[in-house]
């Protein structure tokens, strides 16, 4: 991806959905541009109109992390956004973003026994391994019989973004599909900023750009954001509407993977169903043998 292309539309889109009065400054008449002016930006970071001039237009190796503080506040940008911007400067300095280290090709955790016994360790809720592109990983019994719409029976590994914009079945097992959609998209843009070399990711966004226009244009829309906690609502085949917690916890053996675990309040009716999940679950893999 162009790291040039990529700090400059960051920052232009940020500072376009920032309006005047957020940032307390007089609105005025006659403004030609959505959000703040270039000059309006540099007076609240402190620096010269040339110099952020010269950072939006994508010229951000070198910038201190000092410059880069100011920018963030005077853009008022969130801690994810924040986190990005300073990538992105990582990125264009050459430096090695978050630590990360280039996996060997050929290998793969979902070839790791351990890895696998950890997840079945789990029987009471879904628990998932995903990389930075959302390829699934490995998944625990429970989490087979829940993303049974996106596992299928094929042997192409599952993807939960190529889910999501280019399976209809998605809108079905995702009641809030807007939200679920937008929430993607923005996971894979902080990713893409971390890990700018990743062909995986490129070739994805390239795919899903070309055959999905929703994604073309959340793209575009240059949103950031980390998953961490919540709550989810979905509709599954078998069992019906499941409302779930999820955490998600970084894999720290293989960087840039993370579990995500989903699990019901107890006694609710949701619960109730994840364990009718499991027994069908069970059932089905009995029938299968």
């Amino acid at each position: 991806m162009d790291n040039r292309a990529e700090v400059r539309e960051f920052l232009m889109s940020r500072r376009a959905k920032l309006v005047p009065e957020q940032a307390g400054l007089p609105a005025g008449t006659g403004r030609r541009v959505a959000g703040l002016r270039r000059s309006e930006v540099a007076m609240l970071a402190d620096v010269s109109v040339e110099y952020y001039a010269k950072l939006e237009r994508g010229a951000i190796a070198g910038a201190s992390a000092a410059v880069l503080d100011a920018v963030a506040r005077a853009l008022q940008l969130d801690d994810t956004e924040r986190a990005h911007l300073f990538d992105l400067a990582r990125a264009a300095d050459g430096i090695p973003v978050s630590g990360r280290q280039r996996r060997r090709a050929g290998t793969s955790p979902a070839a790791r026994p351990s890895l696998h016994w950890a997840l079945e360790a789990f029987t009471d809720g879904v628990a998932v391994v995903r990389n930075a592109q959302s390829d699934v990983i490995a998944v625990n019994a429970l989490g087979r019989a829940f993303y049974s719409p996106l596992i299928g029976d094929g042997g192409r590994t599952p993807n939960l973004a190529r889910f999501q914009f280019l399976d209809p079945v998605s809108r079905d097992f995702y009641p809030d599909w807007d939200l679920f959609a937008d929430m993607c998209v923005a996971m894979m843009r902080a990713e893409a900023g971390r890990d700018p070399h990743n062909r995986a990711m490129q070739d994805l966004v390239g795919e899903l750009s070309t055959r999905s226009e929703t994604f073309r244009r959340l793209w575009g829309a240059h949103n950031v954001r980390t998953h961490g906690a919540g709550t989810k609502r979905f509709h599954h085949p078998v069992v019906g509407e499941l409302t779930l917690a999820f955490e998600e916890f970084a894999v720290t053996a293989e960087p840039g993977h993370v579990l995500l675990v989903y699990t019901a309040e107890p006694g609710s009716p949701s619960a109730e169903r994840l364990r009718l999940l499991a027994s069908w679950a069970a059932e089905h893999a009995g029938v299968a043998r």
